[in-house]
């Protein structure tokens, strides 16, 4: 008798808690994603080089401070993350490694979104420029020598969330 007293009472404190005019939940948008370290936006960005599509989750240095601190600092780097930085409008582009202790690929992407050249395995803490051959419309970087590794090159396809 006691059981039954217990599942009754238990039942009732559960119907009294459930809303009468419950409605299905709201649809959930989409949560932006941002990096731990940096604070950046991450977006997916795919590299098409033939029949191979490469896929990578960047962080977006848009602003002149976010671009001139760029992965300076940073100790590593997961094989498929890199960052980008927008360029409107397209110019020729210059990096170095200044405080950066990783070495990288250093990608410029043309207006077109194709890849112009590849400064590839960019010497950690280096004062050497790493230059693009034309205006660059974005700089991608990745983890040195993945580029060589997935086969990316000059005249792959480059397209991110913007």
């Amino acid at each position: 008798m006691l059981l039954r007293t217990l599942v009754i009472v238990a039942a009732l404190g559960l119907a009294a808690c459930t809303p009468q005019n419950a409605t299905a939940p709201a649809a959930v948008e989409p949560v932006a994603q941002y990096h731990s370290a940096s604070g950046l936006d991450v977006v997916p960005l795919t590299v098409m080089s033939g029949d191979k599509t490469h896929k990578f989750q960047v962080e977006v240095a848009r602003t002149g401070n976010d671009q001139a601190l760029g992965l300076m600092h940073r100790t590593e780097l997961g094989p498929n993350e890199g960052m980008i930085f927008p360029r409107s409008p397209a110019r020729p582009a210059s990096f170095w490694m200044k405080n950066t202790v990783i070495s990288l690929d250093i990608i410029f992407v043309g207006a077109d979104g194709r890849i112009l050249n590849i400064g590839a395995n960019a010497v950690p803490l280096s004062l050497d420029p790493v230059a693009s051959i034309g205006p660059t419309a974005l700089v991608f970087e990745i983890p040195g020598g993945r580029a060589a590794e997935l086969g990316i090159k000059a005249g792959d396809l480059v397209e991110w969330e913007q």
